[in-house]
């Protein structure tokens, strides 16, 4: 087998390493929804560091990784959830609900308001926006 699959199982188990604390956290919820009693999953929040890290790393049930790996399905009124957890303590949750938030508000009127109300830490900021959905 190749160094790259090699490379990628050592990261896998390395994200199944936070899975506990992950799961602690998150109270065994998704941490963008909220939502409990679905399947859930690690996210790495881009840009990737080159360890997997716990403050970098999500818990996350299918549908937000679904619309993470294909934004053009992100749309409607079911994701106004993410005009709450924008004002997360966590970071990670911010990054990712504004990069959400912000895609959406290129075609949706609630979304566009609700990033206007946003204030993010600078730096923050600068992560949520090196990189786009």
């Amino acid at each position: 087998m190749g160094k790259g699959y090699e490379t990628h199982q050592a990261r896998v188990m390395a994200l199944q390493g936070l899975g506990k604390d992950l799961a602690r956290r998150a109270k065994s919820k998704c941490e963008l929804t909220g939502v409990a009693g679905v399947p859930l999953r690690p996210y790495e929040v881009p840009p990737v560091a080159t360890e997997p890290e716990l403050a970098r790393t999500l818990l996350l049930c299918e549908a937000c990784h679904e619309v993470l790996e294909h934004p053009k399905r992100l749309a409607g009124r079911t994701w106004q959830v993410l005009a709450e957890f924008v004002w997360s303590e966590m970071p990670a949750v911010q990054v990712v609900a504004w990069r959400m938030l912000n895609c959406l508000a290129k075609r949706e009127d609630w979304a566009r308001e609700a990033i206007e109300e946003v204030f993010l830490d600078p730096e923050v900021e600068a992560w949520a926006r090196s990189e786009e959905l």
